[in-house]
C-alpha cells in the first residue's frame, strides 16, 4: 500500500510546480524580443546620425594605400581586442574553445563601440555567452577582466604619450603641458601597482572595504598589458596613416586617447561628435578642418560601421544556430518521451 501511494504522492505534488512554471517560457520569449527591439532601434537611431554622403567622400578622397593600411590595422586592433576575452577563458577555466571566445568578443566590441558599453560590452557578451552554456558568475568575470586589460593598457600608453609628448592644450582647457607630464606620471604609477599587487599576493586575492578583489599571476598581468597597448598604439595607427602621416605619431596617437576619455565621461554611443571636437580642438591649428573631419569619418566607417555591419551579421547567424540546435534538442528529447 506504502509503495502504491508515493507515484501518486509524487505526481501530485510535481503537476503543480509544472504549471507554476508555465508562465516562465513566455517571460524569456518576451524578453528576447524586447531585446531585439531594442538593439533594431538603436541601430536605427546610430544610421539616422550619419551622414553617408560625407562618409563616402572622405573615403573617396584618401589614397588607396592609407585606406587599404587603415583596413588592414583596423582588422589588427578587433584580433587584439578579441584576444582580451581569451585570457578570461584562462582566468575562469570554462570550456569553450578560444576561435568561439573570440567571435563573441568581436560581436560584443562592434556593438560597444556604436551604441555604447551597457548594450555592447554587457548585454551582448551576457546573452551570447548565456546561449553557449556559461553562467552570470563567470560571464562577469570575464567582463570584468576585459575590461580591466583594456583599461590598463590605456594607463600605460597614455602615461607615456602624456609624459613624453605632452600636447599643447587650448587654454580654456586650463591645463598646461606640464599638467599633462603630471598627469602622464600619475597614470603610469597607478598601472605599476597593479603590476605590483599581482606579483606580491600569495593567494592574489585582495579584500577591499568588504569587497573581493581578484588579481592575476604577474605572467598574465603583464600580457594583458602586451595585448591592450599593443590594440591602443594600432588604434592610433589607423587614424595616423587616414591622415596620411601629416602629423607625427605620438601626437595623433595622444589626442585619440583624450578623445576616448571624453567619450567615455559624457556617455555618447560611439562617441558621435566628441571624437572630432577634440581633435578639431587640438589638431586644427596644424592640419585643415576639412581634412582632418574627412580622416575622422573615414575612420568612423572603417573601425565603427564596417564592423558593426560584420558583427550584425555574425549575431544573426550565432541566434539562428541557438535556436536550430534548441529545435533539435526539444526534437530529441520529444522523439526520447514517446518509446515505450
Amino acid at each position: 500500500m506504502s509503495g502504491a501511494s508515493r507515484p501518486t504522492l509524487h505526481a501530485g505534488a510535481a503537476a503543480p510546480a509544472r504549471e507554476g512554471r508555465a508562465w516562465w517560457p513566455w517571460v524569456k520569449r518576451i524578453g528576447a524580443w524586447t531585446f531585439f527591439a531594442l538593439v533594431a532601434w538603436l541601430l536605427v537611431q546610430q544610421a539616422r546620425t550619419i551622414d553617408w554622403s560625407e562618409v563616402l567622400t572622405a573615403v573617396g578622397e584618401i589614397p588607396l594605400p592609407a585606406l587599404l593600411g587603415g583596413l588592414l590595422l583596423a582588422a589588427c586592433s578587433f584580433t587584439l581586442y578579441s584576444t582580451y576575452d581569451v585570457l578570461g577563458r584562462h582566468m575562469t577555466g570554462h570550456s569553450l574553445k578560444a576561435p568561439t571566445v573570440m567571435g563573441v568578443t568581436f560581436i560584443s566590441y562592434a556593438f560597444n563601440l556604436n551604441l555604447g558599453a551597457l548594450v555592447g560590452g554587457v548585454a551582448f557578451r551576457y546573452r551570447l555567452y548565456s546561449r553557449l552554456g556559461l553562467d552570470n558568475v563567470t560571464i562577469t568575470r570575464i567582463l570584468g577582466f576585459s575590461m580591466l586589460t583594456n583599461w590598463l593598457g590605456y594607463l600605460v600608453v597614455a602615461g607615456f604619450a602624456f609624459f613624453f609628448w605632452p600636447l599643447g592644450l587650448p587654454p580654456e582647457w586650463k591645463i598646461e603641458g606640464d599638467g599633462l607630464r603630471l598627469l602622464g606620471g600619475a597614470l603610469l604609477v597607478v598601472a605599476a601597482g597593479y603590476l605590483v599587487m599581482c606579483a606580491v599576493a600569495r593567494e592574489h586575492t585582495w579584500h577591499i572595504r568588504g569587497h573581493e578583489l581578484q588579481t592575476p599571476a604577474l605572467g598574465m598581468a603583464l600580457l594583458q598589458l602586451l595585448l591592450s597597448c599593443a590594440n591602443w598604439s594600432v588604434i592610433g595607427g589607423v587614424i595616423w596613416l587616414l591622415l596620411e602621416q601629416q602629423l607625427p605619431y605620438p601626437q595623433v596617437l595622444a589626442v585619440l586617447l583624450v578623445a576616448a576619455v571624453a567619450g567615455v565621461i559624457t556617455h555618447v554611443p560611439a562617441g558621435l561628435g566628441v571624437l572630432e571636437a577634440v581633435f578639431v580642438a587640438l589638431l586644427s591649428h596644424e592640419i585643415a578642418t576639412d581634412r582632418l573631419l574627412g580622416a575622422l569619418l573615414a575612420y568612423r566607417a572603417i573601425y565603427y560601421l564596417l564592423p558593426l555591419a560584420i558583427a550584425t551579421a555574425a549575431y544573426l547567424a550565432m541566434e539562428l544556430r541557438a535556436r536550430r540546435r534548441r529545435r533539435l534538442g526539444l526534437s530529441s528529447k520529444a522523439g526520447l518521451g514517446s518509446q515505450p
